[in-house]
């Protein structure tokens, strides 16, 4: 028997739309990440992207569990000393209601070239409009 691969230009991939509303934060980016990984596909080849496109709305109305809004707090560094600089998840969803999410995202797909191309896949919208009508894209359900 022989190994088939797909060739990244003759693979089929779709575009889905998901609902962030009053879901975790968690639950969506893990299938997300599965999604833009295409491991759901029969011809998956871990070098290869074969995942679907995704366009996420409603990134503001995510929620976490338990006390993580006032607690989880990300980092990130100015470059200078002493630069350090530190926001919660309150902060960050109230600043930039993507980020939560696309760091979750991130977070979950390889490292290296592959894992930056595949986060291009992933289009993400504070508000329930986006501008991928074109692309016809069919709702993807995520399970509580």
């Amino acid at each position: 028997m022989k190994t088939i691969f797909v060739n990244e230009k003759n693979a089929v991939r779709n575009w889905y739309v998901i609902d962030a509303a009053d879901k975790t934060l968690g639950r969506i980016a893990a299938k997300v990440a599965f999604a833009l990984r295409g491991k759901h596909k029969l011809a998956f080849a871990p070098n290869q992207e074969g995942g679907d496109f995704l366009v996420v709305v409603n990134a503001e109305k995510i929620v976490v569990s338990g006390s993580k809004a006032t607690d989880k707090i990300y980092y990130h560094h100015t470059g200078y000393v002493g630069g350090l600089k530190s926001y919660t998840f309150q902060k960050k969803i109230e600043r930039h209601p993507d980020a939560p999410l696309m760091l979750a995202i991130r977070g979950m797909l390889p490292k290296g070239p592959l894992g930056r191309k595949l986060l291009k896949n992933v289009k993400i919208y504070a508000g329930s409009e986006h501008p991928h009508i074109a692309q016809n894209p069919q709702p993807m359900e995520i399970e509580e």
